[in-house]
């Protein structure tokens, strides 16, 4: 194995502690992905809008040369089961990056939303890493340009969770083989700017917190049981059909058509759960309340307040700063917020 004094050659006593930062936000996929095959490959492809203020923030201290071991500490205190995950990355990722296991991490990171919130943290959390470790690779490595730099990262950061490596990109972006120009199953990629309409590119995501505790299945598990799952396959095929739309969507601007086919893959999400054996289910009652108060607003106003869901009880609420964000907010604050378990609401955009 090549020892750490290879790797650092003349600047060993340089660099033999080394400190990054990276910040990295969180992101809620349009078209879901749910369900996967060995090494993090995408059962289907996804996109996903990247969000603004949602984001972690990580530190990362790395001793060269001591025995390798990883320490954790989320929000200050210590999480032992979070340095085993870690450390379990790493060892599957030395393949990419051979100095990884030469040396000692101290991991502090710190997420600027709530815990258990419904806002991916092993998404922006795993981004944050990948990011990191870039930086240090810089160090060890002949150094890459920033584009495939960040492809890297996002390609490492799929390996620690696979939604992961849409936190990478601002704006909206691509994880998955697809009608999508470069689009791959191991990296994200951004989808073309130039081919999305203005009225998407101004985009408010408010979360409702209708649970804020565990859920009771995790998104691991749920995964697998895609495995068994007799509408899988169906499912798999809809999601690679529905980039079709979704494409022609994104370039006209029509906001009718976007919300139908949103909340449809929000709701074939929660389907999927209900058909899996053992078959579960994420939503509270405050979820469906919410989500048919939407459609009534929806019907009465005429207005684009519409919703999609995570893998959870909690309720993302997208719509345009189009001129009618006021009367939205008003109707979310006064008829939706009493529905959250502690008038929780995490209020967010998407970046671009």
């Amino acid at each position: 194995m090549t020892t750490t004094q290879e790797f650092l050659g003349e600047k060993e006593f340089t660099i033999h502690h080394q400190t990054v930062s990276e910040s990295c936000p969180s992101n809620i996929a349009l078209i879901k992905y749910w369900g996967k095959y060995d090494n993090q490959i995408p059962a289907n492809p996804s996109i996903s809008f990247t969000l603004n203020h949602c984001k972690t923030n990580t530190t990362m201290e790395f001793l060269a040369g001591e025995p390798f071991s990883v320490h954790t500490f989320l929000a200050g205190n210590e999480e032992v089961k979070f340095a085993e995950k870690i450390e379990k990355y790493f060892r599957n990722i030395e393949q990419y990056l051979p100095w990884i296991l030469q040396g000692k991490y101290i991991i502090r990171t710190e997420n600027t939303f709530p815990h258990s919130s419904g806002i991916a943290s092993s998404a922006s959390g795993f981004g944050a890493i990948a990011k990191c470790l870039m930086n240090l690779d810089d160090t060890f490595s002949e150094k890459t340009s920033d584009e495939e730099s960040l492809k890297k990262a996002s390609f490492l950061a799929r390996l620690g969770s696979g939604s992961a490596c849409r936190s990478l990109y601002n704006g909206l972006v691509v994880w998955g083989a697809s009608q999508v120009k470069g689009s791959s199953d191991l990296f994200a990629v951004p989808y073309p700017d130039e081919e999305v309409h203005e009225v998407f590119k101004n985009f408010n995501d408010w979360v409702l917190l209708i649970h804020e505790g565990q859920k009771s299945v995790s998104s691991t598990v749920g995964h697998g049981l895609m495995n068994t799952n007799p509408y899988a396959d169906r499912r798999f095929q809809e999601a690679r059909e529905n980039f079709g739309p979704m494409k022609e969507i994104l370039a006209s601007g029509d906001l009718e058509k976007f919300i139908k086919l949103v909340e449809h893959e929000a709701l074939t999400l929660h389907a999927m759960m209900m058909m899996s054996d053992p078959a579960f289910i994420l939503m509270k009652t405050g979820t469906l309340a919410v989500i048919n108060k939407i459609w009534d607003f929806r019907k009465e106003t005429g207005l684009p307040l519409f919703f999609t869901l995570d893998a959870g009880a909690n309720v993302h609420l997208l719509f345009p700063n189009n001129g009618s964000e006021e009367t939205v907010k008003s109707f979310i604050e006064t008829e939706l917020l009493p529905y959250t378990q502690n008038n929780g609401v995490v209020k967010d955009e998407m970046k671009f």
